[in-house]
C-alpha cells in the first residue's frame, strides 16, 4: 500500500480513517488488501477501489470514506450505492449500534477504525457491533459555516449558485441576517474552498455537492430548531386539496414530497411561513396550537422569488433537508427519488 499516493488523492484524514479502519479489520480476518484511490466523476467524490485476497479468494471493493457518520450521510450512502460498479463498502471513524443494524439490514457493508464491521463477501462474513470509542475519539467538530444562522446563506447559494456575486448587503436582506453573518459566510466559504475568488472577474461556487451534504446533516440541528414557530393540530387530512398564498405560507416536508411526487403519504404537516402573519395562517387553516400536533411551522428564511421554490411548495433542497431529518424507511425512497429527479442535476456540471 502507497501511503504517499493515497493521500494526494484522498484528505489526509479520509486517508488516515481508511488505514485504521483497515488495519482493524485485519485484527478480525486474514486479509491482504490494496488500495488504489479514484475519482468519480459522478458522485462528485472521493472513492477507493480496495482489492482484498481472503483464503485464497480476490475481490474489490468501492469504498467511501465518511469522516463522521451521521443519519443524513447513512441514507446518503444508501442513496448512492446503486452507481457504481464494485460491491460498496463504507469507511468511517465509528458506528453506533443503531446505526451498524440498519446497514446491515439494508445490505451495505462497513467498517469504522475501531473494530465494527459487517462484510458479506463470501467466504469472508463478519458481524461486529456494540464497540464504542474513547470519548475524545467520538466528537466531532463543527465550524463556524455550519453553525446557525449563516445556513441561510448558504441556502440561497445552494437554490441559485449565481448569487455569490451579488452585494453583502442585497444577501442580508434577502436572508434576513445581519451584514457581519454575510461577511464571516462569505470569508469562510472561500476558506474553506466552496467560494473561488476570481477578483476582478467576481466569484464563483464550487464544490456544490460537498457544501450541499456539509448544509444538509447542519441545518436539521444547526437552523431548522431556531426557525419552529409552534406545533399545531388541524382536523383529519385539512392540507389535501388546498392551495396556500406563497406570501402567506409554503408547504415543506411530507406534505411538498407527496405533493412533488404523488408517493408518499403523509405522517406529519410542515409549513415555512411569513412570521408576521402566523396568526392568519393558524386562523385560516383552523388550526389548533398542542405541543405534540402533527403539524408543524417554521419561520421561512428565503425571499418570495423565482427560484425558492414552486408556487406554494418550498424548494426541493428543503424537501430534501426534512425527509432525511426524519430518517425512517417511510421517507427514505421519496427523499431519493426527490434527490434524483430534482437535485441531482445542479450537480452534474460542478
Amino acid at each position: 500500500m502507497n501511503k504517499e499516493y493515497i493521500e494526494q488523492k484522498l484528505a489526509e484524514d479520509e486517508a488516515t480513517i481508511l488505514r485504521q479502519a483497515m488495519e482493524a479489520l485485519q485484527t478480525i480476518a486474514p486479509l491482504e488488501y490494496a488500495i488504489e484511490p479514484i475519482y468519480d466523476p459522478y458522485n462528485r467524490g472521493h472513492y477507493c477501489n480496495v482489492t482484498g485476497k481472503v483464503f485464497g479468494k480476490e475481490f474489490v471493493w468501492c469504498v467511501e470514506v465518511k469522516k463522521n457518520l451521521t443519519k443524513t450521510g447513512e441514507l446518503q450512502v444508501l442513496f448512492n450505492t446503486d452507481k457504481i460498479q464494485h460491491p460498496f463498502l463504507l469507511a468511517t471513524r465509528y458506528i453506533p449500534q443503531e446505526a451498524a443494524e440498519r446497514l446491515r439490514n439494508a445490505g451495505i457493508q462497513f467498517i469504522d477504525t475501531v473494530g465494527n464491521a459487517f462484510i458479506n463477501q463470501p467466504p469472508l462474513l463478519i458481524f461486529v457491533q456494540g464497540k464504542k470509542p474513547h470519548k475524545e475519539e467520538n466528537r466531532v467538530p463543527t465550524t463556524r459555516l455550519f453553525k446557525g444562522v449563516g445556513l441561510k446563506i448558504v441556502y440561497l447559494f445552494l437554490c441559485q449558485p449565481e448569487l455569490v456575486e451579488r452585494p453583502y448587503r442585497d444577501l442580508a436582506k434577502m436572508a434576513n441576517v445581519a451584514l457581519g453573518t454575510v461577511k464571516s459566510t462569505m470569508t469562510e466559504l472561500i476558506q474553506r474552498g466552496f467560494v473561488f475568488d476570481m477578483r476582478k472577474t467576481g466569484k464563483k461556487l464550487v464544490d456544490k455537492k460537498r457544501l450541499f451534504e456539509r448544509w444538509i446533516v447542519a441545518y436539521p440541528d444547526s437552523l431548522k430548531p431556531k426557525l419552529l414557530l409552534g406545533r399545531f393540530r388541524g382536523d383529519g387530512e385539512w392540507w389535501k386539496d388546498i392551495s396556500l398564498d406563497p406570501a402567506l405560507a409554503q408547504w415543506g416536508g411530507e406534505v411538498a414530497a407527496a405533493k412533488l411526487t404523488g408517493y408518499l403519504k403523509p405522517g406529519t404537516v410542515t409549513l415555512y411561513a411569513d412570521k408576521n402573519r402566523l396568526a392568519e395562517l393558524v386562523i385560516a387553516k383552523r388550526l389548533k396550537k398542542e405541543p405534540q400536533g402533527n403539524v408543524e411551522i417554521f419561520e421561512r428564511f428565503w425571499p418570495l422569488d423565482n427560484g425558492f421554490g414552486d408556487g406554494d411548495t418550498v424548494h426541493p433542497v428543503i424537501i430534501y433537508a426534512d425527509l432525511v431529518a426524519i430518517g425512517d424507511q417511510r421517507t427514505m425512497e421519496t427523499a431519493r427519488l426527490i434527490y434524483e429527479e430534482h437535485i441531482d442535476q445542479y450537480f452534474r456540471q460542478d
